[in-house]
């Protein structure tokens, strides 16, 4: 059997390495162990924008973790690339949201999150062909880059000491008493002092798989697949980022230009599909008709943790005593990660959170 961390994290996307990170920054053992190559799924393929899709019509309880990441971003983004050299190209771009029916909720939201906002001017939304309802201008709202967001926090745990083990399939958990006294993988047998699951939208099958037959609490996460393409246009043809309905155009710094994503139900299935595809494009350039000058140079799909109102289940198993879960978090993985991974620890460690945590306990309801 290898021997055991104080913190074994089940799962090395965003959500798994931020946590693995506030542990290891108390001084704990963290040992970090994913099916596939580290930040590979759901937070390598969304489109990281750091805010949800329309935040005044989601839960209260989305709102509170967005507020704290947001305030952590800046420092976050900046430590990383001075310890790591490796830029996660944090982009303060703006957000352009061209239909907003509940304006008056918008604007109130806003200013209760203290974002600035403005009504979006003509100039603005001169290159879109759009319905225009209510057009909202956000200027801090950023974006990361996920790739390679991801690829400088593996950078950083393993700099930090994190134990990092990729392409290892946990296969069974052995119980003793009201503890998981081994966890059982393709690579052996780990002892874990503290086990964290983080592997997003797999955590709600991984419980069924170990625990079957067990009556004891578990998350309802499913996976919801989306998919988006990548235009290779020229840097600053796309200003800001632009949400038009329920989709997206996201600027990166070398002019590509990213359009998303769909919302769609079918399990573990993450084929690329043409029929997306033509959606997607056509979206994209009839929002933004000079972007079909440009070749359209890549296609993929991946699969978010969803749960019934997006709230991510974070803190201790109710009856497991070594057992935590910090999952969940549907299409706001990347901007709620940081609150998210902080509250997790800070519970862990015995610290005070900076957010009331019932409303992400695994046995309240989600």
């Amino acid at each position: 059997m290898k021997s055991a961390a104080d913190f074994t994290v089940i799962g090395a996307g965003v959500i798994g390495l931020m946590t693995a990170r506030a542990l290891r920054q108390s001084g704990a053992s963290v040992t970090v162990i994913d099916q596939n190559a580290a930040g590979q799924e759901s937070s390598w393929a969304g489109g990281g924008i750091l805010l949800p899709l329309y935040p005044w019509r989601q839960a209260e309880a989305i709102t509170r973790l967005v507020e704290y990441s947001l305030s952590l971003y800046p420092a976050l983004m900046a430590t990383l690339l001075a310890d790591t050299g490796l830029d996660p190209e944090w982009t303060p771009c703006g957000l352009l949201m061209t239909q907003n029916p509940d304006i008056e909720a918008a604007k109130a939201w806003c200013q209760n999150a203290h974002i600035r906002y403005a009504d979006a001017t003509a100039a603005q939304l001169e290159a879109f062909s759009c319905t225009r309802v209510n057009p909202l201008w956000l200027p801090d709202i950023a974006q990361a880059r996920n790739p390679r967001l991801l690829k400088a926090l593996k950078q950083d745990v393993l700099n930090k000491g994190v134990q990092l083990i990729e392409h290892c399939q946990v296969t069974g958990f052995i119980h003793q008493q009201n503890r998981i006294g081994t966890v059982c993988t393709t690579l052996g047998e780990f002892s874990p002092g503290q086990l964290v699951m983080a592997s997003g939208a797999w955590t709600g099958a991984l419980f069924e798989r170990l625990m079957p037959d067990s009556s004891l609490d578990k998350p309802q996460i499913a996976p919801i697949k989306g998919q988006m393409l990548v235009f290779a246009a020229e840097p600053g043809l796309l200003p800001c980022i632009v949400l038009d309905g329920d989709r997206y155009l996201i600027p990166r710094r070398d002019g590509k230009i990213l359009a998303g994503s769909t919302v769609e139900q079918e399990g573990f299935d993450k084929t690329a599909t043409t029929h997306a595809k033509q959606r997607l494009h056509s979206f994209a350039t009839e929002l933004m008709p000079t972007l079909a000058r440009y070749p359209l140079i890549a296609h993929w799909a991946g699969l978010r943790p969803g749960t019934a109102q997006g709230i991510p289940y974070i803190g201790k198993h109710p009856t497991i005593d070594n057992l935590s879960i910090n999952a969940g978090h549907f299409r706001n993985g990347l901007v709620m990660a940081p609150a998210s991974a902080q509250m997790l620890a800070d519970i862990l460690l015995g610290h005070p959170t900076a957010l009331a945590s019932g409303p992400y306990q695994l046995d309240n309801p989600h």
